[in-house]
């Protein structure tokens, strides 16, 4: 599977621009799938089953990024973000447009050493000589640049959030041979900007019950407080998050059968941010909904990492949802 999450991750696909990563995608799954389908948002839909409940499971393809806002006289490239970018994370970093063209994010000199950077004093330098010269437009998007590094049992990438996601969605379909639900993997498009595609999606399918596969923060590096979640300790099975409040019902139903599977699990109450569950749980009449969680360190940085097991597990727990009929008691 590592392959598989370095091909993800070396994909260029900010928000609004998924087209690269959903043609990796469905290169992936297309044998996999009994029906696969795009529909118009972009949204990358598999369906696995006849009959049964519905059930969605959201991972978005999207990841944050840089558009261009104005391209000075002497070729530097302003900018703004897509998605939740963190200035300060950002000068010295190299991005690649989807075009192709690299570049290098430059800072303005600050008055202070201490001062936090904003994105109005930052630019991208493309190696332009001027205006007429430079290889990218206003409006053109770029995402971050840095190399998948394989450090053992732990992983580390730009766009982890959510590639490491889709990779447990990829490998959850391989392993799925049969299941008594119709079942709905969707490669979502523009979380990153407002959960959008899983909004359109999940209308679309009008699921019986769902959840999303994506990152949550940590809590084991120095100086992190207050927030439970640790790499290595299994996946994390979502009880809220800043915009969401997963059904009581998903949560304890997640529970039993990790334990029954003997798989590691934690327990996740995240303050801030939120997921694809988000939108489905407010389609249509409403929908029952949940979080599979990868903890993740760094998150919206060029270098978001992650622990194998982590990943590995959460294929387990996904798969082992899946296989056995619904109980979600009374």
């Amino acid at each position: 599977m590592k392959s598989l999450i370095e091909k993800l991750t070396g994909t260029f696909s900010p928000s609004g621009y998924e087209d690269a990563i959903r043609a990796v995608i469905r290169k992936e799954i297309t044998k996999l799938a009994d029906e696969v389908r795009v529909d118009a948002l972009g949204n990358l839909i598999a369906r696995k089953g006849k009959g049964g409940k519905k059930i969605m499971i959201a991972a978005h393809m999207d990841e944050i990024g840089l558009m261009v806002t104005h391209v000075d006289n002497n070729g530097f490239v302003r900018f703004t973000g897509i998605g939740g970018v963190y200035p300060r994370n950002l000068p010295g970093g190299r991005v690649r447009f989807v075009n192709g063209t690299a570049g290098v994010i430059g800072l303005e000199p600050a008055d202070h050493a201490s001062d936090v950077p904003a994105l109005d004093k930052m630019f991208i330098d493309v190696g332009a000589a001027d205006k007429k010269n430079c290889p990218v437009r206003i409006g053109d998007v770029a995402a971050f640049e840095r190399p998948f590094a394989d450090l053992g049992n732990r992983l580390v990438a730009k766009s982890m959030d959510d590639r490491i996601g889709c990779a447990v969605a990829i490998e959850a379909l391989r392993a799925l041979k049969s299941t008594p639900h119709e079942v709905y993997f969707v490669f979502t498009t523009q979380e990153e900007v407002g959960t959008r595609g899983a909004q359109t999606s999940a209308f679309g399918i009008d699921p019986d019950l769902g959840f999303s596969i994506d990152v949550t923060g940590w809590g084991d590096t120095p100086g992190q407080k207050d927030f439970e979640v640790a790499l290595g300790k299994g996946p994390a099975i979502k009880i809220r998050d800043g915009g969401m409040l997963s059904d009581p019902r998903i949560v304890e139903w997640m529970i039993r059968t990790a334990e029954k599977a003997k798989l590691p699990y934690q327990r996740e109450v995240l303050l801030g941010g939120t997921t694809d569950a988000r939108a489905m749980q407010l389609v249509r009449g409403g929908v029952p909904v949940g979080c599979v969680s990868i903890p993740c360190r760094y998150v919206h940085t060029p270098s978001e990492m992650v622990d194998y097991n982590d990943v590995k597990n959460a294929v387990k727990l996904i798969v082992a949802l899946l296989r056995a009929p619904i109980n979600l008691g009374a």
